[in-house]
């Protein structure tokens, strides 16, 4: 064993724990107590681009120039707190100037008599994982959209030729599903999208004030109006509007919009000439807009002009598949606004979060991450850090009884939801998971999933 691993802070390492620590196929690395580093494996060597001959003997933070050294470095942390560092992560810089992520984990070097000489650092080159979810996420994103359940692909599929159409479109979904961002997707994939795009909440505002917002006011319309101001139509003129909950709007402004999208031009208040307007129509809802022109409550003939292209954006329980993604998605977001390098959540975490019920869909999901990036301090978000609803007990789900912790539970939430979902059809689930229908069954007589009484077929399969 070369001489340098063995002269320095009394640390011996014998012919044999040398061809164990080189047969790791992460990096591993021994420091003393003034920071000189003792030990370096052959994966440190290739992670780092540093030969082990010139890394003994010197400051760790000239062989590695991480991202971490000058500020939080992690090697310090467990020296000056005897606590080890689990999963932070963190960016090496090499001699070409190139940039690697790393995860890295950290404890106290003792000597026999349990004295601390120095501590030891592993680290995993996390390159290839980072590629795969820029290739994950480039295949499953559109625009701030990221899914890969079938409905989602679905949808990816439909919104460029949905965007290439000046047609009005309906986005139907549950609240906190991302109907704005589908609205804002269409629109920036469109012809109009060097234009503007003008979003308005219908269901906040009174008839009065609507009105206003939407069609704009002259001066003297009304008291307090000295100028005149263009309605939300008027800013959009060329581009786009975006009417948000339009199913809370009353009788009379269903009759006004109604209108105003069969004639396409907007009377502001106080105006005795009509003002054209060349502007697309998106509109949402969380309601069902056939529900209620069923009861009377909604205009047929505007349900029409409306609900010209529809398209359903599903609760996110439906689509648990896409749970993991979303969480990537939203924890790289997360680091770049708050400047955090976390790695993402804990498998027990994980399995938490696909088996909640999300009422309030992505938006509640994108809270919960949001509030575990302020309370988490290591590198990776734990259970403590979620709120107490997802903590407690009465936050999991009841219909799958299975181990938070386990694989097992995620993959058996997801086959029992697409079973629910093809009422009990296995070949039409199959399709749905990506998987063969043997494979699938398969699954189902290993776990004793239960099959509906109906298998949900119809005649022609």
């Amino acid at each position: 064993m070369p001489s340098e691993w063995n002269d320095m802070s009394g640390l011996r390492v014998d012919p044999c724990q040398e061809a164990i620590l080189d047969s790791i196929n992460e990096g591993v690395f021994t420091v003393d107590l003034q920071w000189r580093v003792t030990a370096f494996n052959r994966a440190a060597e290739r992670i780092t681009g540093v030969p082990r001959s010139q890394a003994i003997g010197r400051p760790c933070c000239e062989v590695f120039r991480a991202s971490i050294c000058e500020s939080a470095c992690a090697l310090k942390q467990t020296l000056t707190s005897g606590r080890p560092v689990v999963n932070a992560t963190a960016h090496i810089v090499g001699h070409a100037g190139q940039r690697t992520p790393i995860r890295i984990s950290t404890a106290l070097l003792k000597d026999e008599a349990g004295t601390v000489i120095g501590g030891v650092e592993t680290f995993q080159d996390l390159s290839q994982i980072e590629q795969l979810q820029k290739e994950l996420t480039a295949r499953y994103s559109f625009e701030d959209i990221v899914g890969r359940s079938a409905a989602m692909r679905e949808l990816f599929s439909l919104l460029p030729q949905v965007a290439d159409s000046d047609s009005t479109v309906l986005v139907e979904g549950p609240s906190g599903t991302g109907k704005e961002l589908v609205a804002r997707a269409i629109h920036n994939l469109s012809p109009r999208k060097w234009k503007r795009f003008v979003a308005l909440n219908c269901g906040a505002l009174p008839d009065t004030l609507l009105e206003s917002e939407l069609f704009g006011h002259k001066a003297g319309a009304f008291t307090d109006a000295r100028k005149d101001k263009p309605g939300r139509f008027a800013l959009a003129d060329g581009g786009t509007i975006f009417l948000d909950e339009i199913g809370d709007i009353s009788p009379a402004m269903q009759v006004r919009l109604l209108r105003v999208l069969q004639e396409r031009h907007i009377e502001p208040l106080g105006s005795i000439e009509p003002v054209p307007v060349d502007v697309r129509v998106l509109a949402a809802t969380n309601r069902d807009l056939a529900k209620l022109v069923r009861t009377g409550t909604f205009r047929e003939d505007l349900y029409y002009r409306v609900r010209v292209v529809q398209l359903k954006l599903p609760a996110l329980r439906q689509r648990r598949e896409d749970i993991p993604l979303l969480i990537d998605h939203l924890v790289g977001r997360f680091n770049r606004l708050q400047g955090k390098d976390l790695a993402g959540v804990s498998d027990e975490v994980m399995a938490r979060l696909m088996e909640y019920e999300f009422p309030g869909n992505v938006r509640e999901l994108e809270n919960i991450l949001e509030q575990a990036f302020v309370l988490c301090r290591g590198g990776l978000i734990e259970l403590h850090h979620l709120p107490p609803e997802l903590r407690a007990e009465r936050g999991r789900r009841t219909a799958a009884p299975v181990s938070p912790r386990s694989l097992v539970s995620m993959e058996r939430i997801l086959l029992t939801d697409a079973l629910a979902r093809h009422r009990g059809n296995r070949k039409r689930a199959a399709r749905e998971l990506g998987i063969n229908p043997s494979t699938l069954y398969r699954k189902l007589r290993a776990m004793k999933i239960e099959l509906p009484p109906t298998d949900g077929r119809h005649r022609s399969e």
